[in-house]
This record gives structure tokens, sequence and C-alpha cells, in this order.
């Protein structure tokens, strides 16, 4: 929830802005295993070298996040939620490799993520590829370019290919639920996977008298454009953003398909620069009703930090619902 680009490791935190009450863990080497064993059991016997150290990173309300250093000189990075079971954990793994596999961003690759045996109250942990952002210099416009060239890769998911919306597991957004069963019709996910949940999650009825009203006219919104199913991150604001070298790369995914312009509902704490833009719109031209579905997109990030973090996001919530209805 935290800006991370000026940490030595920066793709440790999921869903979330400066402005929530997340709590900061300033980064520190610790010689007595924090973590759980079993993630650091899993690295020895299937990366072949004893971990010497690990460095704690981050810590939120529902992960914690380590570097890993081992025997051989090798360094990994290592997420692990206690009383989370895996599927957490394999929503992140499956996102970052549909995103891999475009070919268009610098994406850790995942090594494992499993369950943390032995864990008190359960939990699950992911072992991913440790990119060094220390040095990275983000050119925004080279940013933009990437980004637009994912959304545009061709879906190697075959539902996704063929048309519908979501992804072949639900994952989270923050430490809220997202729900992702497949869909062909865009404006129906939108309601029904993303807008009405976070709205009967956040239980008010002023919230919800405004939401209906906008979800029974959404479509009016979407006409007279194509909505194709794109790779998303998700949840893509400046603390999910670095460079290795010279090299955009993004990380803590909340990924499925979905609309292309979906991916900017956290701009308003992403720090994208007109470069950013004007790179992405080269590549997808600005359609028509832009910035009044950016308005909706926002809307599900402001409701998801409501829920999340209390009523600090309300105002934001009931002025897009205003504005839209």
């Amino acid at each position: 929830m935290l800006a991370t680009q000026k940490l030595p490791t920066a793709h440790q935190r999921r869903g979330g802005c400066p402005a929530g009450s997340q709590r900061a863990t300033r980064a520190r080497c610790v010689r007595v295993m924090a973590a759980h064993p079993a993630a650091y059991a899993w690295i020895e016997e299937h990366l072949g070298s004893k971990v010497v150290k690990e460095s704690l990173v981050s810590s939120s309300g529902w992960s914690s996040a380590y570097v890993v250093d081992t025997q051989d000189g090798k360094r990994y990075f290592v997420k692990t939620a206690l009383g989370r079971d895996e599927a957490m954990f394999k929503g992140e793994a499956l996102g970052l490799q549909a995103m891999y596999d475009t070919n268009t961003m610098r994406i850790p690759k995942v090594f494992h993520y499993g369950p943390l045996a032995g864990a008190g109250r359960g939990g699950s942990f992911i072992v991913m590829e440790h990119l060094d952002m220390a040095r990275g210099r983000l050119a925004m416009r080279e940013l933009g370019r990437r980004l637009a060239l994912m959304h545009l890769a061709v879906p190697k998911e075959e539902h996704a290919a063929a048309g519908q919306f979501g992804f072949p597991v639900d994952n989270t957004i923050g430490g809220t639920p997202q729900a992702n069963g497949w869909m062909s019709d865009w404006v129906v996910f939108l309601r029904d996977r993303r807008l009405m949940p976070q709205l009967k999650m956040a239980g008010d009825s002023r919230l919800m008298r405004m939401g209906e009203k906008l979800c029974s006219n959404l479509s009016s919104h979407f006409e007279g454009i194509e909505v194709k199913p794109s790779i998303l991150h998700g949840d893509l604001w400046s603390g999910n953003i670095g460079a290795v070298g010279e090299e955009p790369t993004i990380f803590d995914p909340a990924c499925y398909y979905g609309h292309h312009e979906a991916e900017f509902g956290m701009s308003w704490c992403a720090g994208f620069s007109p470069d950013f833009y004007a790179a992405y719109h080269e590549l997808i031209p600005c359609a028509p009703g832009f910035e009044q579905r950016a308005e909706i997109y926002r809307l599900y990030h402001y409701l998801n930090h409501l829920n999340l973090f209390g009523d600090s996001y309300y105002s934001q919530c009931a002025s897009i619902l205003q504005r839209l209805t």
C-alpha cells in the first residue's frame, strides 16, 4: 500500500495507496528466520542452496515479504500469508505468468507457490525471482509504450482468446476477494464481478442506491466502442511499478482479462505523466467517453479502499457516483 520504488526490493505490496492506513515496515536484516520455515525448506530442497539471510521489506494486513539470500550467492523474493490458503498466491502466480507471456514487460519469474505446512493457523507462500530495482531508471514514455503493447497482446488463455472476460482463478485486490468467473459481456462483468460486490461489501444504503442507478445505465457509457479482453495488471499504482536497469517492470498484480481502460482505475496514485499517456495512446488511441469510463474504473478502486481502510474514502465514492448518476 505504500510507495516502494526507493526500496532496493520493490515488488512486495498489494493493492493500495500511500493515503491508506497501511503500516510500513522498514527493511531490516535478521539472522533468525522470521518467515515460516516451510518456505525456506522448499528453497533449499528445490533451488539447491541453504538460506543464510533474510531481509523483511514489507508487512501488511494480509502478507509479509522478504528478500532471501542463499549460500551460493543467489537471491529470491518470498511472500508469506498466515491464515490464508494458497489461492491468494495462486492468483498472483498465474497473473505474473500471463503478463510474462506477453513478452512486453520485465515480469518476475515465479518458482513456486504453496501452503505453509505446519503453520498453526494455516497459510501460504510464494517464491519468485528477485528483481534489483535499486539502480533502475524508470522512463514514463517507455512504461506507457510497454503497457500498451501488453494490452494489445493476443491472449494465450483460450477463454480470453475467444472474447471472454475474467481469469482462470479468482484472486484478490489488496486483501479483498476478486471474483473472475468468465463472462462474454464486459458491461455485465463490470457490474456483477466488480462494482456490485464492492457496493454490497460497503453496506451503505446511500452508496447502494446510487450504485444501482449507475449499474442500470452502465451500458450507455460503452456505446459505440469495441471492448476486447486485454491482460490487465489490475492494481497498477506507483508502488507496483519499477525498473530493472532501463526496462520497466510491474509486479504484485490482481490480474484478469478486461477492458484495457480499466487499467487506469488506480491512476489517482500512479503518478502517470503526460509522456506516459502520449506513448500509450500512440498505440491505443483514446476512445470517445474515456473520461466518464475512467470515473467508473476509479470508483471500483475507491470502493475497495473504503472496504479495506474505512470511511476516509467514502467522500470519493459518493462524489463519483453523484457525477455519474
